[in-house]
């Protein structure tokens, strides 16, 4: 008789939808359909850069230096002579690459911490401290620190941007998990004995799949511009790997002359975050009820 009644408590649904049929109706909005198309294009056409990219983008071709934009060149040549286009499909594999290990990095161990320092009170004020110290560094000094320590690689640079977004998903999850927890029917599954793992994952975690899902676009973003900052500041991939920031980097010095060395890869970059920013907005008005009631009202 216990064990069905156990059974009963942790199949019970939680009040409101659960966030698998609210991301079920994403697809209706079309500025979300928008989004998705642009971001589904710049990781088609990067991912296919060997069959797209015109030239080589480490072929250096003195004769070819600074030409403007035209049919043989969409998006010009760089001081070296390198056909920035080929260079800017290149280095959507790395951008991409970065904010999407990043974003997942952040969003995993996160999700972990946040779920056992919001669920378990013993170890919620230790493991807080940790995170309330790594929140007083500044995040892109954070990063820089790192990269420098350890040397610039894939690794590395994703390791240091998903430090420096860590503490934003944990007290995001912690702070979902502590008014969850509260609730009647995890205080009914606690009290009939059920294991807190499966209290968690059945009850507890996809409480939190919706604001983690629009936390988790925010840090796409904000990975994609840290490494590009990295590298614009010269420590992020050696200039020899083309990544929107080195791009960036290497057409400050001819910028005055050769503008597009800098402004064909800075808008490719601004397009992808502001993609990406739109869809988060889209998500988080779908997903929390107070933006949606307050869109409704208006």
């Amino acid at each position: 008789m216990s064990s069905s009644i156990q059974e009963s408590v942790i199949d019970v649904e939680p009040v409101g939808r659960r966030p698998s049929r609210q991301l079920a109706g994403l697809w209706m909005h079309p500025g979300i359909v928008v989004c998705v198309l642009i971001l589904l294009l710049l990781v088609a056409v990067s991912v296919a850069a060997p069959l797209l990219a015109p030239f080589d983008p480490l072929q250096i071709r003195p004769r070819a230096r600074l030409q403007a934009p035209s049919w043989i060149h969409l998006f010009g040549t760089d001081g070296l002579g390198r056909d920035v286009l080929s260079r800017v499909l290149y280095g959507g594999q790395v951008s991409l690459l970065v904010g999407v290990l990043s974003a997942f990095v952040s969003a995993v161990l996160g999700t972990i911490i946040g779920l056992v320092a919001g669920f378990f009170r013993t170890l919620d004020a230790i493991m807080m401290r940790f995170i309330d110290g790594l929140m007083a560094i500044p995040s892109l000094l954070l990063a820089i620190a790192i990269v420098s320590l350890v040397g610039p690689s894939v690794v590395s640079i994703v390791a240091a941007i998903s430090i420096a977004e860590l503490p934003r998903v944990v007290r995001l999850v912690r702070g979902v998990v502590l008014s969850v927890r509260e609730a009647t029917f995890v205080q009914a599954a606690v009290g009939l004995g059920i294991p807190n793992r499966l209290i968690i994952v059945r009850h507890i975690f996809p409480n939190c799949l919706a604001p983690l899902v629009v936390q988790t676009t925010f840090m796409f973003a904000a990975a994609i511009l840290a490494e590009a900052v990295l590298g614009f500041l010269g420590v992020g991939f050696p200039p020899e790997i083309p990544s929107w920031g080195n791009i960036i980097a290497d057409g400050r010095s001819v910028f005055q002359r050769a503008p597009w060395t800098v402004l064909c890869p800075s808008l490719v970059l601004s397009l992808t975050v502001l993609s990406v920013n739109i869809l988060g907005d889209r998500l988080r008005d779908m997903l929390d009820p107070k933006f949606s009631k307050s869109a409704s009202a208006q």
